[in-house]
């Protein structure tokens, strides 16, 4: 058994002993102390001393807690809230990643009205956040054009919610400094930078933060956002990039995402991952990294489409850095998310995507790869 088979087992049983193993019932802090404690008897420590690493970074697309949402209101029918929404399949890739994240693509608060003009606005009540420990989430992207549906106050009642809730976000800030700053993780002694920021809006109705005042990080004019990927690089070793963008219900790439995703790449990113488009889009490798387009739908609405969770996998030492793309392929519908279990519709996921996406090949356990 590999050392990292060993230290799962070993958490899992770590995590009996406290008394339960659901992410929902255990602080955090008392999951890293367990890992902690069974890493050092499988004897990672030494491991460290040539720079091993070996850990998953895990990403999910749209997520949507509204009241008056479909979703929601489906899931306040269910015995088990979440639980029964989203596949225990999926749900225990989540929780198993060492970091996991999404797109929260709505606000938390009580407070506010919607933005006039606006077709579709979103709050949650803040009490909806327990959610995301259920769903092992450890960070969340803001830049989106959903996130200030309900004005200024209810940016800010998010803001507030989730530091309550101990969750870092990317993207949104109190000012621009703070919208425009890297979410820096620590990993078994690698530094992982999150930046995000959003260009989703024809209609720009999601304000940029300013010197004073709220708001997300735009990048219609991308030197800021430039610069930040390239303060991340300079103080990371993993950059990766999040930018909210294309046409809803478009498998269709803009030109416009393609020209800057190969500019954050230039600038130092490591990994693109992303959102906004409501379905799946392809992928590209481009001087080596990945470009996932668009994450899609994971938890959003009552449509029927394709999904996944996309995890990088990270694992080296000081003489090599590997990074593998895997794609966990799902299916949203009828305000559930749903594991594709059989081989036969896996594949055929995996096909649509390689139709979709500019160079790459789909093997048959979901990993992607540069087409030689």
């Amino acid at each position: 058994m590999k050392n990292r088979e060993l230290i799962a087992f070993g958490l899992c049983v770590a995590l009996l002993f406290t008394g339960c193993g659901n992410k929902k019932d255990i602080a955090k802090e008392e999951k890293i102390e367990a890992k902690a404690q069974v890493a050092e008897a499988v004897g990672e420590e030494e491991s460290q001393d040539n720079g091993e690493y070996d850990f998953t970074i895990c990403f999910a697309g749209d997520i949507n807690f509204d009241e008056n949402w479909v979703t929601t209101q489906y899931m306040n029918t269910c015995e088990n809230g979440i639980e029964d929404c989203i596949d225990s399949e999926l749900i225990n890739t989540m929780q198993q990643a060492d970091i996991m994240w999404i797109n929260n693509e709505f606000t938390y608060s009580d407070r506010g009205n919607p933005l006039e003009g606006k077709a579709y606005t979103f709050r949650a009540n803040p009490s909806r956040v327990d959610n995301l420990d259920i769903l092992g989430v450890d960070i969340v992207g803001l830049a989106n054009n959903h996130v200030y549906d309900y004005g200024r106050d209810a940016l800010l009642d998010t803001f507030d919610t989730l530091e309550q809730a101990g969750i870092p976000y990317v993207g949104a800030g109190h000012n621009l400094e703070e919208a425009s700053e890297p979410v820096y993780m620590e990993i078994e002694g690698k530094t992982i930078a999150f930046v995000a920021a959003s260009r989703a809006e024809k209609n720009r109705m999601t304000p940029q933060a300013t010197e004073s005042e709220p708001g997300i990080l735009r990048c219609y004019d991308t030197e800021i956002f430039d610069e930040e990927i390239k303060e991340a690089d300079a103080n990371a070793d993993i950059v990766v990039a999040l930018p909210h963008w294309g046409t809803e219900y478009s498998t269709e790439l803009e030109p416009v995402q393609v020209e800057t995703a190969h500019e954050y790449i230039d600038a130092g990113a490591d990994v693109i991952i992303g959102a906004h488009t409501h379905c799946l889009q392809g992928f590209e490798y481009y001087e080596g990294v990945p470009i996932v387009y668009s994450l899609g739908n994971y938890w959003f609405n009552e449509k029927t489409l394709d999904t996944m969770l996309l995890t990088i996998h990270c694992y080296g030492n000081n003489d090599e850095d590997n990074r593998e793309v895997l794609i966990t392929p799902a299916l949203q519908a009828n305000c559930t998310t749903t594991y594709v279990s059989d081989a036969d519709d896996q594949r055929a996921l995996f096909d649509r995507l390689e139709d979709i996406s500019v160079n790459v090949q789909i093997d048959n356990d979901g990993k992607v790869e540069i087409l030689e």
